[in-house]
């Protein structure tokens, strides 16, 4: 469980960070291992990779993803800085020089006429999680509220975390301000465990929504296997856009809280997040 951090806090982990840095330098200190992607295979003994749509071989992605191998072309984007190509995983950012000889992470900011720094690192990342949740249609989660709700957030629970229970406990009063919740399983004890045993029977009860309720209380539910549960997924999803803990809440700029808000409070932080992101956009 988490309780709200700062917002100094709620920028990734570095740990996270250095795990994509790890990925990247690997196969650029040893060889491509033999179950790299076949388009990567072929660019490191062909010495050339197929270029994207609208690119040439002349294109540094093309020579970046002949040297990292599992990457193609369009996985790396030009960043503001000349020479310098952003490289993602999930909604992990790190950074790789034209000619692939550096590698670095850490967040990226601007300089602006007015003296501030907007993090350009952090608006990707809210930009990648938004895509990523949004490959995945809400008949795979488990919704509380009207469809046309002012506000919708997606939470990763898990169903034994005493914050991710203190917020269902109030869903009614989200509801009432407007926040629409959509929930994904996030067990934090991983896979084979009574966690994620129970986040399996609650999507393959009869009725998911009250099984989840009843849980989130505190109530037994059966266990239940079936076919289709989208809990690994979820779960995977849930460390792709960046959670570490629970309840990981993704508001719709794509910032993660990562940790409970009361519902007024909540409400505020949505409604000062979505200004913010209103401001930024105009004077860009």
């Amino acid at each position: 469980m988490r309780k709200p951090q700062g917002a100094g806090a709620r920028l990734a982990p570095m740990k996270h960070r250095l795990s994509l840095l790890a990925v990247l330098l690997l196969p650029l200190a040893a060889c491509a291992r033999g179950d790299a992607t076949p388009t990567a295979a072929a660019g490191a003994g062909a010495g050339a990779v197929a270029a994207p749509a609208g690119a040439t071989a002349q294109d540094p992605r093309v020579a970046l993803s002949a040297k990292v191998p599992g990457s193609k072309p369009e996985d790396f984007r030009a960043t503001p800085v000349p020479g310098i190509y952003e490289l993602s995983h999930g909604a992990e950012i790190s950074y790789v020089s034209a000619d692939a000889k550096f590698v670095f992470s850490g967040d990226l900011y601007r300089v602006s006429d007015k003296g501030d720094f907007p993090n350009l690192s952090e608006v990707r990342r809210r930009e990648l999680r938004l895509a990523k949740l949004g490959e995945l249609p809400e008949s795979q989660m488990l919704v509380f509220g009207p469809e046309k709700a002012k506000h919708t957030i997606t939470v990763f629970t898990d169903v034994d975390c005493p914050w991710c229970q203190r917020l269902h406990g109030q869903i009614a009063e989200y509801n009432k301000l407007g926040i629409r919740v959509r929930y994904l399983f996030f067990p934090r004890t991983g896979p084979d465990t009574e966690s994620w045993a129970k986040a399996d029977a609650i999507w393959c009860a009869t009725d998911r929504k009250a099984a989840f309720t009843r849980a989130k209380a505190g109530d037994e539910v059966p266990e239940k296997a079936c076919p289709g549960s989208p809990v690994a997924r979820e779960y995977q999803l849930g460390r792709d856009v960046g959670v570490s803990g629970t309840p990981g809440v993704v508001i719709e700029t794509g910032e993660l809280i990562p940790g409970y808000m009361a519902p007024a409070q909540l409400l505020a932080h949505i409604q000062k997040a979505l200004a913010d992101d209103a401001a930024e956009r105009k004077a860009n």
